[in-house]
């Protein structure tokens, strides 16, 4: 059955981003009222695959990733009979912490997931829970690439020191964005995360980039105004 659950989220450029039985502790939901998650499946997105898919299917509204992606999703979920949850939706459910069980994923000096092959470039986008068993393969093993990264470029790129070994400083990174010099990570991305030397072929274009930091600048604008009402 993977392969034609592969093949299903690959039609709208997704990725199978590995999967795990449920153990105590892991705070999967039932995959349905009365029937226990057996399965869980990770669906992702890497690099700019999926972006192209959704520019072409782009629905109106607020959140329109989120639309499209649960909108798909959903639709596959039920072709497999599974239940499909996300990352976005209320209450949180610990999607960081399932990835590690699925896949080689590390936490970066970002603060952000990294992946031995795809860098920074990679997100999750939902996950399918699945009642009955799946014949899952073994999860990949890789070292963090930051293990042997001396110089750790991502935490000197920042123009405005916003990363640290604390994380990052939303309100600086805010401040920046909302400014003049803030044009080039509008534009084409966080430089911090630009500056990974891992998973470049990976990178988003500038389209995509602008996309995501639109929404980022958004979120911290939007937080900002929360503190201070």
């Amino acid at each position: 059955m993977l392969d034609e659950l592969g093949a299903a989220v690959g039609r709208c450029g997704f990725y199978l981003r590995g999967g795990f039985a449920p153990a105590p502790g892991d705070d999967v939901p039932s995959a349905a009222e009365g029937h226990p998650t057996r399965a869980v499946i990770l669906i992702g997105s890497v690099g700019p695959q999926m972006w192209r898919h959704f520019q072409a299917g782009r629905p109106d509204g607020e959140n329109p990733l989120d639309a499209w992606c649960e909108s798909r999703l959903v639709e596959i979920a039920t072709a497999f009979g599974a239940r499909a949850v996300f990352p976005w939706a209320r209450p949180f459910l610990p999607f960081q912490r399932w990835i590690r069980r699925a896949e080689p994923c590390h936490v970066s000096p970002l603060r952000i997931l990294i992946h031995p092959e795809y860098g920074l470039w990679h997100a999750i986008r939902g996950a399918l829970l699945f009642a009955t068993p799946l014949d899952l393969p073994e999860k990949a093993t890789g070292a963090s690439p930051c293990r042997d990264c001396v110089e750790r470029p991502c935490l000197s790129a920042c123009p405005v020191g916003a990363f640290s070994a604390r994380g990052l400083d939303a309100g600086r990174c805010a401040a920046h964005l909302e400014s003049p010099d803030g044009g080039d990570c509008m534009a084409l991305g966080c430089l911090a995360r630009r500056a990974c030397p891992v998973g470049q072929d990976y990178r988003h274009g500038g389209a995509q980039a602008a996309f995501h930091m639109t929404a980022l600048r958004d979120h911290h604008r939007g937080q900002n105004s929360q503190a201070g009402g």
